[in-house]
């Protein structure tokens, strides 16, 4: 009878554990389908006819026991009557943030599509206009835009959750195995491939890069840095830390310039700029370097000279001691005027609701243009593209519930900030036929052009590899494709390094 007992409560207990086990299963949620809506059109550039497929998609990504763990949306263009893939480059976009979707570079510059803004002004309320955009690189390349997880309609699935991709490394290997799905499936694996990011992206996408060469066996023609940060301990102000201030000056001395408010303003920004960076690195550094041992003579001689590029009054810089941080320079060059300047893009102005306020407290430029990016998007994304309503589209993911950053990076040279500039170094030493196109724009205070320059100079690269990073400048901000001129410029940039780079005779 124990006997028997026994195996009863053996056989009952096996049978709690498979219900428990089932209903612990039932919890998780069953993975969707994945999405591929293909819509036929067709536009002029450059007075040629281009005939294109629009695909409006979702993929899911599994990780390495096969396991799917994420739903990627990606909206994807490819040029009709292409027959041999070999022939024909494709380029993986995305924006920033982190947590941002793809919908800026999107509709601004690289997708057949864009807003019409009225830069460098506030946009008037909608209805909002969309136009054909003649500076799309798809007529030198497929595009395939991406929303990394928590953006767009892309999220965790399976047992995964959102946060799991949160985070630098975690982020990278994510859009990697999207990458590499993406070409598996879409037979891509022999096309010239190029990387293009604008702001964080382009620190993703030099851990993208060199994640893709060293474990996935995935060589890429070249990469795109829009408005780079490679190196956050190079743009972050921290305390004791002097490096930024010395970056950023540039830029303030470029404001100051569009603005007005520098004594016996030359002609030539490009000549200013030159000697605004010689001053920044020099005389400047050196100052600072002092800390407190700086003698007052020396300070006043600096301060006099800070004063010039800067545009801002020596007073104000003796209070600062010579330090002025990004938001307090946007709240001060303008004061006298009740205005503050952006920092996406300085050449934007807005009122200045708390004359007494250090800090500004918001940014013209993204108060100007971001309700008309949206609106336009999604008409487009849900009318044009014919995405199903059901899924809703996230601009990004900072109001999501849990939405946290993990800053951690496998190689930490930044002192505790993320620098994969470390990353695209092992890339370009790697493979020294990969090339790097970096686009900065002379008033973007959210990521400096002397910055920059700042991180490629110390990426330690070996001298031949040095001329394989080509640097170009517009006179316009973070989104420098949004000013009218500089976007033809922009996208004739970044068309004739595909074209010098992608390998087709």
């Amino acid at each position: 009878m124990k006997k028997i007992s026994s195996c009863l409560i053996l056989l009952t207990c096996c049978r709690l554990f498979a219900h428990a086990q089932a209903a612990k299963n039932d919890s998780i949620p069953p993975v969707p389908p994945e999405i591929k809506i293909t819509t036929k059109h067709s536009m002029v550039m450059d007075g040629k006819p281009i005939s294109y497929i629009a695909t409006a998609g979702a993929m899911i990504l599994k990780n390495e026991k096969e396991e799917p763990i994420a739903l990627v949306g990606y909206v994807a263009y490819t040029k009709e009557g292409t027959t041999d893939a070999t022939k024909r480059p494709v380029t993986f976009a995305y924006n920033g943030g982190p947590g941002t979707s793809s919908y800026w570079l999107h509709m601004g510059i690289i997708g057949p599509k864009k807003v019409v803004v009225n830069d460098p002004y506030t946009t008037p309320p909608p209805p909002y206009k969309m136009e054909d955009n003649n500076n799309s690189i798809l007529d030198v390349s497929d595009i395939v835009m991406i929303d990394p997880v928590g953006t767009g309609i892309s999220r965790a699935v399976g047992k995964a959750k959102d946060k799991d991709f949160w985070g630098v490394d975690q982020d990278i290997k994510a859009v990697s195995g999207f990458i590499k799905t993406y070409i598996t499936q879409n037979d891509r694996w022999n096309s010239p491939k190029y990387i293009l990011g604008e702001s964080y992206g382009t620190l993703r996408s030099a851990g993208v890069t060199n994640y893709l060469q060293e474990n996935l066996n995935i060589a890429v023609n070249g990469v795109i840095l829009v408005s780079s940060i490679l190196n956050y301990a190079t743009q972050v102000f921290a305390d004791g830390t002097d490096v930024p201030y010395i970056t950023f000056l540039p830029t303030y001395a470029a404001t100051a310039w569009y603005h007005n408010k520098i004594n016996n303003k030359p002609t030539d920004l490009v000549a200013f700029l030159k000697d605004a960076r010689l001053f920044a690195a020099g005389e400047y550094a050196g100052a600072l370097m002092k800390g407190d041992d700086i003698s007052d003579a020396e300070k006043e001689a600096v301060i006099n000279k800070l004063s010039y590029f800067s545009g801002l009054s020596k007073d104000y810089l003796y209070k600062a001691n010579m330090r002025v941080k990004e938001v307090q320079f946007m709240q001060e060059l303008l004061r006298d005027k009740q205005q503050v300047v952006g920092r996406i893009d300085t050449r934007y102005t807005g009122i200045s609701q708390d004359l007494l306020s250090e800090y500004a407290q918001t940014d013209p430029q993204s108060d100007a243009i971001s309700p008309a990016f949206t609106a336009v998007f999604m008409s487009y994304y849900y009318g044009d593209l014919k995405m199903d309503k059901n899924y809703a589209y996230k601009p990004n993911a900072y109001a999501t519930e849990g939405f946290d950053w993990d800053w951690k990076h496998k190689k930490p040279e930044a002192g505790g900030m993320p620098n994969t500039a470390a990353d695209l170094a092992q890339s370009m030493s790697h493979n020294p036929n990969l090339k790097v196109l970096t686009l900065n724009g002379y008033f973007d205070l959210a990521c400096t052009f002397f910055s920059t320059e700042y991180d490629v100079a110390h990426m330690g690269l070996e001298k031949k590899l040095k001329p394989n990073v080509i640097f170009k400048y517009y006179q316009a901000g973070h989104m420098m494709y949004i000013n009218p001129t500089e976007a033809v410029t922009c996208k004739k940039d970044i068309a004739d390094f595909i074209k010098a780079t992608s390998n087709i005779k």
